[in-house]
C-alpha cells in the first residue's frame, strides 16, 4: 500500500484506471471534496460524532472498538460497493483518503488490499487537497478577458474559441450560475464555496503549459453566491478586456430564448431580488409584463438596468485595456478570436504596457 504525496495522488486520481474513494462522512463530503471521488463513508455523520465524543471522554483504545463494532457489520457491503465501482481485484486500482490521512483511509485502504485491490492513500488526507487548491489560485495564468453587455453570448463565444484550441476557463459553468439575479434559473444547486474553489483550481491546473493567454469571461466578484477567487478577480482586473458591443434586440432576443423555459414564479421572484436596484415604477412595469406573458418586455427592462451597472463597471478599469468590438452573432467568434491574437502580438512586442 503506497500513501502519496497530493501531487502523485491527483495524477492518479485522473486516470481511467483508478477509482478515487472518500471515505469521510456524508456531511464532510458534501461540503467540499475532491471532484470525481465517490464517498464510500466508513462512519455516517452520527456515528462519526460518537466515535469523537468516546475519544475525548474515554481515549482513543476505547474509541477504535467502539469504531470497530460501527464498521465490523459494514465490512462486506463495503467491499461489495467498491466492486461495483472498481471491477474485480485487478482491474483498477483504487484511492482511498479521509480527512487528514488518518485511522480511517488506512483502515479502509487495508480492507481493500486485503481484499486483492491495489491501494494508495492520499498522505495528509483531504486537508493536503486543501492546501494545494489554495497555492494553485495563488498563481492564476496570463488572461484575456471577454467582455459586453448582458446577452452578448459571450459564454458561447468563450466555448466556440475553446473548439477552436483556445484555453478556456469557464467560471459560470464551474458556479452553475450564469451570473445575474436570473442566473439561476434551470441550473443545477451551486456548489459551496470550498468546492467551487476546487473546481476552479483543477480546472486551471489542467490548462496545458504553453505559456499562452487563457480566456475567461468578464465577472463580478460573485457569481450568484460564490466569490470568484481574490488572486484570479485581480488578474482579471489587470488583463486586456475585449469587451463587446451587440445590437440590442439580438440581446433581447437571446435573452428571451435563455431563459424562456423558465416559470412565471420563477422569473417573477429573479426581479424581486433586484427591485431596489430597478426602482418600484421599473420593477411594477416588468412584474407587469411577466403576468401578461410578455417576457421580451420584461428583459427590455431589465437590460436598462443591466446595461449601465456593467457600463460603469467597466469605466473604472484602465481604458488602455479595454478594447470595444462591435460585431453581429454570426462573426463574432472569428472577430474576437482576431483581436485576441492582435492584442497578445501587440503585448509580446512590448506595444502594450502589460505591468
Amino acid at each position: 500500500m503506497a500513501n502519496l504525496e497530493i501531487s502523485d495522488f491527483l495524477r492518479e486520481h485522473h486516470s481511467e484506471t483508478t477509482v478515487t474513494v472518500d471515505v469521510r462522512t456524508p456531511a464532510e463530503f458534501a461540503h467540499a471534496h475532491i471532484p470525481g471521488a465517490v464517498n464510500l463513508p466508513l462512519f455516517d455523520d452520527d456515528e462519526r460524532a460518537v466515535v469523537g465524543t468516546t475519544y475525548k471522554e474515554d481515549g482513543r483504545h476505547e474509541a477504535i472498538k467502539v469504531g470497530l463494532d460501527l464498521v465490523g457489520p459494514k465490512m462486506r457491503s463495503l467491499v461489495e460497493r467498491v466492486e461495483m465501482l472498481a471491477g474485480p481485484p485487478g482491474a483498477r486500482t483504487v484511492l482511498v483518503h479521509c480527512w487528514r490521512g488518518g485511522m480511517r483511509s488506512r483502515s479502509v485502504a487495508w480492507l481493500l488490499g486485503l481484499y486483492g485491490w491495489e491501494v494508495s492513500t492520499l498522505d495528509g488526507g483531504y486537508k493536503s487537497f486543501r492546501r494545494w487548491v489554495l497555492d494553485r489560485l495563488e498563481n492564476p495564468p496570463s488572461l484575456l478577458v471577454l467582455g459586453g453587455r448582458t446577452g452578448s453570448r459571450k459564454t458561447e463565444i468563450l466555448a466556440e474559441l475553446e473548439l477552436r484550441g483556445a484555453s478556456v476557463i469557464d467560471l459560470e459553468g464551474l458556479a452553475n450560475h450564469r451570473g445575474s439575479a436570473f442566473g439561476a434559473l434551470q441550473m443545477p444547486e451551486q456548489p459551496s464555496q470550498e468546492q467551487f474553489e476546487a473546481l476552479v483550481a483543477l480546472a486551471l491546473d489542467a490548462l496545458p503549459a504553453r505559456g499562452e493567454r487563457v480566456w475567461i469571461e468578464d465577472e463580478s466578484r460573485m457569481i450568484g453566491v460564490r466569490k470568484v477567487p481574490d488572486t484570479l478577480m485581480k488578474a482579471m482586473r489587470a488583463s486586456p478586456v475585449i469587451a463587446l458591443e451587440v445590437a440590442f434586440e439580438a440581446r433581447v432576443a437571446h435573452l428571451v430564448e435563455t431563459y424562456g423555459e423558465a416559470s412565471l414564479e420563477e422569473l417573477a421572484a429573479s426581479f424581486e431580488r433586484i427591485r431596489k436596484r430597478l426602482g418600484p415604477e421599473r420593477s411594477s412595469s416588468a412584474l407587469e409584463a411577466l403576468a401578461a406573458g410578455d417576457l421580451e418586455t420584461a428583459v427590455r427592462v431589465a437590460l436598462d438596468y443591466y446595461d449601465r451597472a456593467y457600463d460603469y463597471g467597466l469605466s473604472r478599469r484602465d481604458a488602455a485595456r479595454v478594447h470595444w468590438i462591435a460585431v453581429e452573432p454570426a462573426e463574432a467568434v472569428a472577430r474576437v478570436e482576431a483581436l485576441g491574437h492582435e492584442i497578445v502580438r501587440d503585448a509580446d512586442s512590448g506595444d502594450v504596457d502589460e505591468r
